[in-house]
């Protein structure tokens, strides 16, 4: 982490420099006029967007809320490997790690062959795969997800907050102007301003505003999809039992009375259950058949047989239908129409499914952090607003498959077990397709297709491991100026800016007119060079694209005084010296970067990652026009 570099500020570095003239706030304040961005919703979705966003005083961010304040219990809960790694770029990963539940491993029980009536652990699986990623997969409480969230968007620049008791009851488009062409209809939620309406003008508005989403409607979209007729219960209780593996994550199938998953929570207490209940008939909803909380206990004690719970307090409970649905777009462009979209949709205002994979809140974030620096670049002018039109073409593919998956999980996980499986003679399909998953319920399978945003793979077998399309995969490095031992992944920050990390070859070093050394000043100071072509007069020299380098030598094999000046840059309004942007391999045993990633240790490589931290392009060490034809396709 950096700080101090426009001056030394005592206190807590998580809190920046407030930026001047930022809006009042308060219940006797008025709304603004106009806005750049409109967030409706302050689900995981918004507030993740809303992070980014308020990273940047110069963009006008508002956030609407029909609730009056942020939410304390319930809702979903777990966050997968992919999503830590966002974290980390948010600044909160070590805190949500100190403070969570961590999935080690998921058992498997099944009817007992000697006794059907009983339960019996039939497996157990590694729940995150060795180097799948250096983040665990845990269970945090969504309304303390949600705290942390707001926390980065109050100590940002801009001091953003929500607007709470505000909802989205409608928005049009006007397509004959530029200028703030959305007009959005508040309507005020608590009764305070007697149901007052007011409008708001933005430039952009993305509806994060759930299932039955107003953003949604207005323009146009509809969820399709289907529904399983099968009623879960949710519970998050204080309980006694004698199941011995109640503080791990469980699945359990019972011979008659149906399904429990058993999560374990935060604070060694707690923790949740999904309980299988009754088939719906067709059209039917489970809240018309009345269930209770003491319904969801009698069913999870029959199904644990012979252990049994005994509840002490229900923290939150809920009963709900399993259904998967999406939507046919994700923003208002209509069909045929090659403008650039004004209003987008994100989590489970496009697309709703079962709660089971772990997967709904992950991929909601996944999607506004996907648009978050793309409207950045958009509304600072560094692209052409035709940038936003890859948001709903990358988000509904990964949606899509999403959907898919998620049904087949659900289907599995509420089918009858076989003979096979209870007399051990056969895997249980429930295993084998948590195995064949863990990719995908780790948030590590997404892979985006070959676009202006996503280069051909003409040079991946420079970097087999860093696969052109899916995220970069972090591994261990040892930083040059202070010999730390950290991870290469964790010097991004989600601050919208571009990485190229430059792997040097076996015979470069840190002599000057190394391979290194010739990129980095061609980087700094040719005309054609991407750096210099996007990076605009004052502004630091890796505002928009920050180059880092890793050597195969230890850090006391190197000499950082011969590093060339664009490693060693002075940013800030002080001109400070950044020390951090040079690594080496690790050589204290946590693993080579180079054999881990499939790096070509003698010709080294080129990775540019995106500002959402996918790999865009790998190249040769030498390719510079290719390097700056890349940029040149999506900076101005």
């Amino acid at each position: 982490m950096q700080f101090y570099k426009d001056g030394f500020r005592g206190g807590n570095p998580d809190v920046r420099q407030a930026a001047p003239n930022r809006r009042n706030r308060g219940v006797n304040e008025p709304l603004p006029e106009k806005v750049d961005v409109l967030i409706a919703g302050t689900g995981p979705a918004g507030l993740c967007l809303a992070a980014q966003l308020a990273q940047f005083p110069g963009i006008e961010t508002m956030i609407v809320e029909r609730m009056p304040t942020n939410i304390i219990k319930g809702k979903a809960d777990g966050i997968n490997t992919r999503t830590m790694e966002m974290f980390q770029a948010f600044g909160f990963a070590d805190k949500v790690k100190r403070e969570t539940y961590w999935v080690n491993q998921t058992n498997f029980w099944m009817p007992d062959p000697v006794n059907p009536n009983h339960i019996k652990r039939v497996g157990r699986v590694q729940d995150v795969a060795d180097d799948s990623s250096e983040m665990p997969h845990i269970l945090i409480n969504q309304a303390r997800l949600h705290e942390l969230f707001l926390e980065v968007m109050k100590n940002s620049p801009s001091r953003l907050e929500p607007d709470y008791s505000w909802e989205v009851v409608g928005l049009t488009i006007d397509e004959t102007t530029d200028d703030h062409p959305v007009t959005v209809t508040l309507k005020d939620a608590s009764g305070i301003n007697w149901w007052a309406t007011r409008t708001v003008r933005a430039n952009y508005v993305v509806g994060c505003d759930g299932a039955h989403s107003a953003v949604r409607k207005a323009i146009g979209g509809e969820l399709h999809g289907d529904a399983a007729h099968q009623a879960w219960g949710v519970m998050d209780i204080l309980a006694n039992t004698d199941f011995p593996d109640v503080r791990q994550k469980c699945l359990i199938s019972s011979a008659n009375e149906g399904n429990v998953l058993i999560l374990p929570r935060e604070g060694g207490y707690v923790f949740r259950m999904y309980v299988e209940l009754d088939k719906l008939k067709d059209g039917e909803k489970a809240a018309s058949r009345k269930f209770t909380q003491d319904d969801m206990i009698a069913a999870a004690n029959r199904i644990i047989r012979p252990y049994s719970i005994d509840v002490k307090e229900v923290v939150w409970w809920s009963i709900y239908d399993i259904g998967h649905s999406i939507t046919d777009k994700f923003d208002d462009v209509p069909e045929g129409s090659d403008r650039a979209p004004r209003v987008f949709t994100a989590g489970d205002a496009c697309h709703t499914h079962s709660p089971k994979a772990g997967q709904g809140m992950n991929v909601s974030m996944q999607d506004t952090f996907n648009l978050g620096w793309k409207l950045v670049h958009v509304l600072q002018g560094r692209a052409d607003p035709s940038l936003l039109r890859s948001y709903s073409k990358e988000r509904l593919t990964e949606a899509k498959r999403l959907v898919d998956t998620d049904h087949e999980w659900a289907r599995i996980m509420s089918a009858p077990t076989t003979q096979a499986e209870r007399d051990g003679s056969e895997e249980p399909r429930i295993i084998r397709q948590f195995k064949a998953n863990l990719e995908f319920t780790g948030g590590t399978a997404v892979k985006y297709d070959t676009s202006t945003l996503f280069a051909p793979g003409t040079h991946q077998a420079l970097a087999r491991g860093e696969e052109i399309g899916r995220r970069f995969h972090s591994a261990p490095v040892v930083r040059l100026s202070d010999a730390k031992q950290m991870q290469l992944g964790h010097a991004a920050e989600a601050d919208a800016r571009w990485r190229i990390y430059a792997f040097a070859g076996q015979a470069d070093s840190s002599n000057p007119g190394s391979a290194i050394h010739r990129l980095a000043d061609w980087l700094e100071t040719d005309p054609s060079s991407p750096v210099v072509k996007h990076t605009r007069k004052g502004e630091d020299i890796d505002a928009i694209i920050d180059l880092r380098a890793v050597f195969q030598q230890t850090f006391d094999q190197l000499a950082y005084e011969h590093m060339p000046s664009l490693l060693k840059p002075r940013t800030g309004q002080l001109g400070l010296q950044d020390h951090e942007k040079v690594f080496c391999v690790d050589h204290k045993g946590q693993g080579d970067i180079y054999d881990m990633r499939g790096i070509d240790r003698e010709k080294g490589c080129l990775i540019v990652v995106r500002p959402d931290q996918y790999v865009a392009n790998v190249l040769p060490l030498e390719a510079r026009a290719e390097l700056s034809a890349y940029f040149a396709g999506v900076l101005r």
